[in-house]
């Protein structure tokens, strides 16, 4: 028959015994993004400082803030919609400190705090995510950071499961070998304790320039996410020992700065396709003293998330109960201004109608991100978005 072309099917054949392998790689290095949430910040409570009802008093404070200091951050219709949150939820993803917000203890003073920390995580109510952030790897702190993981979970385990969205964050990570280390780590805790293979999850915490670009001239924080056989649960930036490190003035040191965005940019495509999740850093500029000073934190903290989340960052780190109202606020604004045309795009796309933008599937995929974003943090509502959620995570 004419025109059915001249290869045989050998051919094809051929093609997948050359390119099987490759197939195989290519699907387990990228698998894509998972299905579920994703919290949109990380709070960091030093260890010492966790308490009992630890989210319910970050939220009250943060509803004070808002009282103490009108007008809010943000515009008024969304006031209910941040005061829900902080009522319902305040913390979405809850870090016991044990590094540089805790600092370095006598052995005795910091196993009393992994004890105190645990002991009022038991005592809950617990956010939906929640971990510990341990000590590097570092030889100075190698030892502690070791013991204090295995204490946690010693304590915790003996009053209570493991908690869904459980994660460590693992700090100054600078080379391939200690996130290596840290998945051994994990495979020994494991054991001990007699987890699932596979529970123990970790981020990597980017903030040394030798994680960015290593002596041999490659991105090391591609290779380390790799490294970590399918435990890295997220990259996050660390903004200030990053900076400083660059050399970086204090009073310049900031996500904004270029040095941060090139970071972030090299993480961003590093983790891109692998479903492990990048998280911006924090701003130190705290809303604290009078209204006028608190206003102008507010300010630049609304800025510094929208300015993320428009660069694909739906995650940043928050260090005061008050840049709770900016973060919620910022955020809420950013999926309810986009809501409309998104909705509009993603419903001509599944029509398969032709209007002004003509959408590809890896744009409809971005599309039902977006909303799913907007609905897991409580910015949208179900009754606003006009697809169910599995024909979202379908995409």
């Amino acid at each position: 028959m004419e025109g059915s072309g001249r290869l045989s099917a050998e051919v094809s054949v051929e093609l997948d015994r050359l390119l099987g392998p490759v197939d195989a790689v290519l699907a387990a290095t990228y698998p894509g993004q998972p299905r579920g949430r994703k919290p949109v910040h990380t709070v960091y409570v030093p260890a010492d400082r966790v308490v009992p009802s630890l989210t319910a008093a970050w939220g009250r404070a943060a509803r004070e803030a808002l009282s103490a200091h009108p007008p809010a951050p943000f515009d008024a219709d969304l006031l209910p919609r941040v005061r829900a949150k902080l009522d319902r939820e305040p913390i979405e993803d809850l870090r016991v400190d044990f590094e540089d917000g805790y600092g370095l203890r006598p052995d005795d003073e910091e196993d009393a705090a992994v004890d105190r920390a645990v002991a009022a995580l038991v005592a809950g109510p617990l956010p939906p995510f929640v971990g510990l952030r341990c000590k590097s790897l570092e030889a100075s702190t190698r030892a502690r950071a070791v013991r204090t993981l295995d204490r946690f979970l010693d304590v915790l385990l003996s009053a209570a499961e493991l908690p869904d969205g459980f994660v460590v964050t693992l700090p100054k990570v600078s080379a391939v070998e200690q996130v290596t280390a840290m998945t051994l780590l994990c495979e020994r805790l494991e054991s001990a304790y007699r987890l699932d293979a596979g529970r123990l999850r970790f981020e990597l915490q980017i903030e040394t320039p030798a994680a960015v670009l290593g002596a041999d001239g490659v991105a090391t924080v591609a290779r380390m996410l790799h490294a970590a056989r399918g435990r890295c649960a997220g990259l996050h930036y660390g903004t200030y020992d990053y900076s400083a490190s660059l050399g970086i003035a204090a009073a310049q040191q900031s996500m904004d700065h270029p040095a941060a965005d090139h970071a972030k940019a090299v993480m961003q495509v590093a983790a891109a396709g692998t479903g492990v999740p990048v998280s911006d850093g924090s701003t130190n500029v705290l809303p604290v003293g009078d209204t006028e000073q608190v206003h102008a934190a507010w300010q630049l903290h609304a800025r510094l998330v929208r300015r993320s989340l428009e660069r694909g960052f739906y995650q940043g780190w928050d260090l005061h109960p008050a840049q709770l109202p900016t973060r919620y606020g910022a955020t809420y604004a950013f999926f309810r201004k986009g809501l409309s045309a998104a909705v509009a795009r993603l419903d001509a796309y599944l029509a398969r109608r032709v209007e002004g933008v003509a959408d590809e599937p890896a744009t409809a995929r971005a599309l039902a991100g977006y909303l799913l974003r907007g609905l897991h943090c409580g910015a949208l509502d179900d009754d606003e978005v006009p697809f169910d959620r599995s024909t979202l995570e379908a995409q």
